[in-house]
């Protein structure tokens, strides 16, 4: 069913049941300050919802445009890499202005979904708000769904604050909701809403029935509303991926036409690449942004719109097309969408006119911006930020959005340094009220030779000299002691890239020694060493001696090479769905994180160390080939590292993985050694983080291992192979001890009770009075020998006391006779007030404590006076 057909027969069948239908108001909404795009299907019916408005009709419906692009909801930086994020949607409705109410909405929304689109009932799962037992009845008893697929939501940090009860405001109108979710059957990941895998992929929200049923006053009182109202909403988008069996909107036919229309105009290959989908969904909300009166500027909805062509702009560069082609795809959007909003049809020249003018304004300024950037990030040490400057070089003289460098900067796993960006902000600020200039501090200017890289066959090369740095300032010159960056015309060294660390070795003459701690690339391609001159003195145009630390590399290339491995590996084990999220591969380890919703399992864990030791074993020829980038990618490459690639790419085969990569690594997989994976866990929403060793690392690790293991048999007397056995055995026994103990502490306080009953105070009446400390006695015991005391003097007033590690805990029993003038909570609080502290209870028994033991006896001295008092 064609997405166009699901919207009409939705219209026609509400219709049918005499619905008005409404045509899609505009995305500026009208009259209201709260809201920078219409962003809900009720938005246009807000006034009718509150009575400040009336229409001719009571029952409505309509297929509404949405933009979530800015303000509150937004969605933009989702957009590409997720299934159902969009800027630009449609929101199918129904509306009830105090005509019908829930059960009418829902047997509407059970025929629609179960005869008119005919989806299986057996896959439709619902939720109410756990007190709304209307909704539930008419589901279950009326609807027919079974009570294993109706889920109660509960509140969440108050009562009303939930996914299934919905308020139009802190005050005003609200009610109960009702959700349907599609179940995509067990194949998919995921788990019902309400339980801890709710947010998978195989139970998916496509209704949400909301019953406006209260009045919420300033109080946070609910009351009745004389006209309760019905507002539901269903994304198009994602109900034509249910019925159409994808499990991503953009698999709808609506995107994966414009998918194709983007992949034409930008020369694609890959109709997969996310920014095919990155464009298909800007252009819809760009030309309805225009129909709708936006224009792109520096503010308020103008920026908004600015943003996203220029987010689709980057993404056309990213897939080589340098060239205005954005506004070709109007004319598409036309043909898929124009039948249902003509307003595209009327107004397609001049969508097609301000996207162009746009899109040539930004294309002179993209490249060589995007060429600042690909320099940053290159220079950029693994786990740091993009700094503040270079986000605002990029927005101010680049017209870089700063949302457009963070989207390019999260495909790299970088951070940006936001509070940076605003510093600059405000200096320039500042600096233009006082001169009325700005100027941005320079990097590192170099204009030599770029630095020919010959790591990949040599640890050790003769090279010249061609540009030294010290404190950022080109010298000719640095002398023993001095901390310099020194550029060479060849380099052995590796500069970090890829999530590889840089290199580490020496720089030598006959007279100097250059430590080199650490390698970063100054541009695309040159590089340059950093470190200290430790003796003699280093010149421009002198000729040297360029060693890599053998040691370091090894290490270094024997867990890049195993990450390769690994990654196939989790692929192979958890799914395709598996894509890397970040890297960073150093002489220690392989840190990699990766797209995946759920902890790895021990099992699993095991079974990826499995594959991966075993293709070490196969101790395979590993493989590097130069390609063009189309060829790779059809011989079944992988972007390992998600960068930007040339017509050329480096293509690397270790073992069963075929990856992009440009890092150096070992010569056959059996080089790596030994592979253990030492941690796993979360570090962000859908992103796990592994950490893995090999080589030596992996043999030490596993003998300090294997070393504890034994220290703990001897110490448990017993073998390593057996030292589970041994555990669960003491564990056994432990709890015997533990039960045994407690029942020697019910003895002793029994004891004690029959020795502390003689030391009972009688008082006028007949009544027994004991306030006193029972030394090492804990709570438990108290309150047992309470109990007892009350039993052996029938007709009494107990207060016990113990201090452990300067904590008084107090225990007040009283017999049922006296409850009418004596209440043990009341007594025990009294007590505790005087210790520093507080307690309350039964009126039979209470608890209490405090922290001043100083106070503890003049504090159950008092209790006589108070006791009879209350008898008197």
């Amino acid at each position: 069913m064609k997405t166009s057909e699901i919207r009409q027969k939705f219209l026609s069948f509400f219709q049918e049941r005499g619905h008005e239908i409404v045509p899609s108001s505009s995305l500026i909404p009208a009259n209201d300050p709260t809201l920078l795009f219409t962003n809900a299907g009720m938005v246009q019916f807000k006034d009718v919802f509150t009575g400040k408005e009336t229409r001719p009709y009571v029952r409505a419906t309509s297929s509404q445009r949405c933009v979530r692009a800015g303000g509150k909801h937004n969605d933009l930086e989702n957009v590409g890499y997720t299934a159902r994020h969009h800027t630009f949607f449609e929101m199918l409705g129904n509306f009830s202005f105090g005509d019908y109410f829930k059960e009418e909405a829902i047997k509407y929304a059970w025929e629609l979904l179960t005869q008119v689109y005919q989806l299986p009932a057996e896959k439709l799962w619902v939720t109410v708000y756990h007190e709304d037992d209307e909704a539930y009845n008419i589901w279950h008893e009326q609807v027919g769904v079974p009570a294993e697929r109706i889920i109660r939501i509960g509140d969440k940090g108050g009562r009303y604050v939930s996914d299934n009860f919905w308020q139009m405001a802190d005050t005003g109108p609200c009610g109960p909701s009702s959700e349907i979710f599609y179940d995509h059957g067990p194949e998919v990941w995921g788990g019902p809403p309400g339980s801890p895998e709710e947010d998978g992929d195989r139970y998916i929200e496509i209704w949400n029935l909301v019953f406006m049923q209260f009045d919420r006053d300033a109080q946070g009182n609910l009351h009745p509303l004389p006209k309760p109202c019905v507002d539901t909403g269903m994304g198009l988008e994602r109900i034509a991926a249910v019925l159409q069996h994808v499990h991503s909107n953009y698999e709808i036919d609506l995107f994966q036409n414009l998918i194709q229309a983007a992949a034409r105009e930008t020369g694609a290959t890959d109709l997969q690449d996310n920014s095919l989908k990155v464009i298909a969904d800007h252009i819809r909300a760009c030309a309805f942004l225009i129909v709708d009166g936006v224009i792109p500027s520096n503010e308020g909805r103008g920026y908004v719109l600015r943003r996203i062509v220029r987010r689709a702009l980057r993404h056309g560069h990213k897939l080589g097309q340098n060239q205005p082609f954005f506004y070709r795809l109007v004319a598409d959007l036309v043909q898929f969408m124009g039948q249902a909003y003509p307003d595209l049809v009327q107004q397609q020249s001049r969508i097609e006119q301000v996207l162009k003018q746009e899109e040539e304004r930004f294309s002179e300024t993209l490249e060589h911006g995007m060429k600042i950037l690909e320099a940053a990030l290159a220079e950029l040490p693994a786990g740091q930020d993009l700094d503040g400057q270079t986000l605002f070089t990029l927005y101010d003289t680049y017209g870089f959005p700063v949302d457009l460098t963070a989207d390019i900067c999260r495909e790299r796993a970088v951070g940006v340094d936001l509070a940076g960006f605003e510093s600059a902000m405000q200096r320039q600020r500042e600096m233009a009220r006082a001169s009325g200039k700005f100027k941005a501090a320079a990097d590192l200017r170099y204009d030599g030779v770029e630095t020919r890289f010959e790591g990949y066959e040599h640890l050790n090369l003769t090279a010249t000299v061609t540009a030294l740095y010290v404190d950022g300032t080109a010298v000719d010159s640095i002398q023993a002691g001095q901390e310099a960056i020194v550029v060479l015309d060849a380099t052995p060294f590796y500069a970090e890239a890829g999530g590889q660390v840089g290199d580490k070795g020496t720089l030598a003459t006959e007279s100097a020694v250059f430590l080199v701690e650490d390698t970063q690339k100054i541009q695309p391609q040159v590089f340059g060493h950093h470190g200290v001159l430790q003796s003699g003195s280093l010149a421009l145009g002198q000729t040297l001696q360029a060693s890599v630390d053998a040691t370091h590399r090894q290490n270094t290339i024997r867990n890049h090479s195993a990450t390769h491995l690994m990654h196939k590996a989790l692929r192979e084990v958890l799914g395709g769905h598996v894509q890397q999220r970040g890297s960073l591969v150093d002489a220690d380890k392989t840190r990699f994180d990766f797209a995946h919703d759920a902890a790895v399992t021990p099992e699993q864990i095991a079974q990826v160390e499995a594959i991966v030791n075993a293709e070490v074993l196969a101790n395979q020829a590993v493989v590097a080939q130069l390609m063009s980038y189309d060829e790779a990618v059809s011989g079944g490459a992988v972007a390992l590292f998600g960068e930007k690639y040339g017509d050329e790419v480096r293509v690397l085969d270790i073992g069963f993985s075929r990856e992009l990569c440009g890092g150096t690594h070992v010569q056959r997989t059996g080089d790596i050694g030994l592979f253990k994976i030492i941690s796993e866990g979360g570090v962000a929403a859908g992103v796990r983080r592994i950490e893995a060793i090999t080589g030596e690392n992996a043999l030490t690790w596993v003998q300090q291992t294997e070393h504890t293991l034994h220290q703990a048999a001897a110490a448990l007397r017993t073998q390593p192979e057996k030292l589970a056995d041994r555990i669960a055995l003491l564990q056994s026994q432990l709890r015997e001890l533990e039960r045994e103990r407690d029942q020697l502490k019910d003895k002793l306080a029994a004891s004690a009770g029959q020795d502390l009953a003689g030391q009972a105070m009688a008082l006028p009446n007949g009544v027994k009075l004991l306030a006193t400390v029972l030394a090492g006695a804990d709570p438990k015991s108290l309150r047992t020998t309470v109990d007892q005391l009350k039993d052996k003097l029938k007709s009494a007033v107990v207060v016990l006391a113990t201090t452990k590690d300067g904590k008084i805990s107090l225990v007040a029993g009283v017999t049922p006779d006296l409850h009418t003038q004596i209440k043990a909570g009341d007594l025990v609080g009294m007590v505790a007030s005087q210790v520093g502290g507080k307690g309350g209870g039964r009126p039979d028994m209470a608890m209490g404590g405090g922290t001043d033991e100083a106070a503890l006896d003049s504090a159950l001295q008092s209790v006589q006076a108070w006791v009879e008092s209350k008898l008197n």
